[in-house]
């Protein structure tokens, strides 16, 4: 059975998901020696923010095929060694989409009406009105950098308050950003045009220290700044400094460089700014949603299903996911049968999609296949995560192509593989919502549905071929499940697919070359 280690607090939901394919250890507050020391006895990792998944303790991990993040980001993984060694890196992109949006709404208004100070003041007995007379955000202006799930959501809350709605976000199109009810702008002028900027971007090499002296120096003396999202993102300092001098009016801070906040220059700020010890996803609901989200998804990866959410498979996000599903299946089925039938090493596959299939994006498709097509020398050190990889570093050249004009079926996805032994094409579709058809090989039409142990032979289409073939194979116990022959002239060449209830004995293959009219023949295991 396999493992789980949960080294950070998680909802029970979550645990309880895991405990149905996996025995589940939690272990909370260890040490990096420590976690490094057990990890490798581990098949999946499930952590919070807590824990720091370093390179070495990936390293370690020599059983990991999953590390499970309960929550958006993932900047306390070491992805790239995660990828390098095959483990899926999986988070939860929307399970605390409206708490985090929530928590930003709350810090602008907070901020806006002072209220942690003036609560202070009531509870030591003051009643001092004058001192905390607020700013309302009706028809103010607020700056959204980041138009993601979360920063989408509170477009929508501050649009219904009122507010006038200024967007950055350079991989949105404008007609997204209107649809949602902002207006493009570039970061220069949101800065020198907000009343209020809220942040809802990852922290990258791009952002970090996106909001600098030099972008503050732009803003308006009566802004203020709302981060909810990556600590980083932000100069700690540089906003320091402004908001002492009196550059910007305030600031409401959530997350932080350096978690927990020790010592900082913003702490010796006054009612200016808001502080809050990362509480962007803190709410029972979130808590519940995350855990549950990503628990589903370990389960999956340990049971051998894709995840919905993994971060480091190109183009495999949730959404495509959910459409290309069986069509990656009927991808990877196709890259297994024609790395068989090719042998050997192979140097070049060739990816067609075609018919309808063409319109879709091709990435997720091209990893099935590639995973597919190394399956039979790497197995289980193959997967979604690192099949580009580990074909690139086999000198395995990928050429895509598109063609909607083949209308035999409604999409239909063609791969050929050339190698030092020859090359070999097979086509397949899907019938109804996920059945897989093998409808050509190397050339011949052909209409079968593949199975776990099959036969291929080319041979000279002629009488009594199929009797000989049948006997020999019957002589060896081995019991035909179905066969078909494809040709494309009589009495030509033709191939005969035949699916095995059992894997051939060995020695077999060079018996039934030897039946005249067979001129090759082909053993693939699915």
């Amino acid at each position: 059975m396999s493992k789980v280690l949960v080294s950070d607090p998680i909802d029970q939901a979550g645990i309880d998901i895991l405990s149905q394919v996996a025995t589940v250890d939690v272990k909370t507050n260890l040490k990096p020696e420590e976690l490094i020391s057990i990890i490798g006895e581990y098949d999946a990792l499930m952590i919070r923010s807590g824990t720091r998944v370093t390179q070495e303790i990936i390293e370690a991990g020599t059983n990991l095929k999953i590390i499970g993040r309960a929550g958006v980001g993932v900047d306390n993984v070491h992805v790239p060694t995660a990828t390098r060694h095959g483990i899926v890196v999986v988070n939860s992109p929307e399970g605390n989409t409206i708490a985090a949006a929530e928590h930003a709404i709350a810090m602008m208004l907070a901020l806006s009406r002072h209220i942690p100070d003036a609560n202070a003041s009531v509870k030591r007995g003051e009643w001092d009105r004058k001192t905390f007379v607020g700013t309302e955000v009706y028809k103010k202006t607020l700056g959204i950098v980041g138009l993601g799930k979360i920063g989408s959501h509170v477009a929508a809350v501050a649009k219904a308050m009122g507010m006038k709605l200024l967007a950055f976000d350079p991989f949105i199109s404008t007609e997204r950003a209107e649809q949602i009810g902002c207006q493009l702008v570039d970061m220069d002028l949101l800065a020198q045009q907000a009343d209020y900027i809220t942040l809802h971007i990852p922290k990258t090499p791009e952002t970090t220290h996106l909001i600098n002296a030099e972008l503050l120096a732009k803003m308006k003396p009566n802004a203020r700044i709302i981060n909810c999202a990556r600590g980083g993102i932000i100069d700690e300092d540089a906003l320091a400094n402004a908001l002492k001098s009196g550059q910007i009016i305030g600031a409401a801070i959530d997350v932080f460089e350096s978690e927990p906040l020790g010592e900082s220059k913003l702490r010796d700020i006054g009612k200016e700014i808001i502080l809050t010890p990362h509480l962007g996803a803190s709410t029972a609901e979130a808590q519940v949603n995350v855990a549950i989200d990503v628990a589903e998804q370990i389960r999956d990866v340990l049971l051998g299903l894709p995840a919905r959410s993994a971060v480091n498979i190109p183009g495999l996000g949730p959404d495509v996911l959910e459409e290309l599903k069986p069509y990656m299946q009927l991808a990877e089925t196709l890259g297994k049968l024609v790395g068989q039938l090719a042998g050997g090493r192979v140097e070049l596959l060739n990816i067609r999609l075609q018919g309808e299939l063409a319109t879709n994006t091709s990435q997720p498709l091209v990893i099935a296949s590639l995973k597919g097509l190394l399956h039979q020398a790497l197995r289980e050190r193959v997967n979604y995560v690192n099949a580009s990889i580990e074909a690139k570093e086999r000198g395995i050249r990928v050429i895509e192509t598109r063609d909607a004009s083949i209308r035999d079926y409604s999409g239909s996805l063609h791969l050929e593989a050339t190698g030092n032994l020859g090359t070999h094409a097979v086509t397949g579709v899907l019938l109804g919502d996920s059945e897989i058809h093998l409808t050509n090989i190397d050339g011949f039409p052909i209409n079968v549905p593949p199975s776990q142990h099959m036969l291929f032979t080319l041979h000279r289409d002629m009488p009594g071929i199929i009797g000989k073939l049948g006997s020999l194979l019957g002589s060896f116990n081995v019991n035909i499940a179905s066969m078909q022959v494809g040709r494309k002239i009589v009495r030509g060449d033709a191939v005969m697919t035949l699916s095995l209830d059992d894997p051939l004995p060995d020695g077999i293959l060079a018996e039934i070359i030897k039946v005249p009219g067979i001129r090759d023949a082909y053993t693939v295991t699915l």
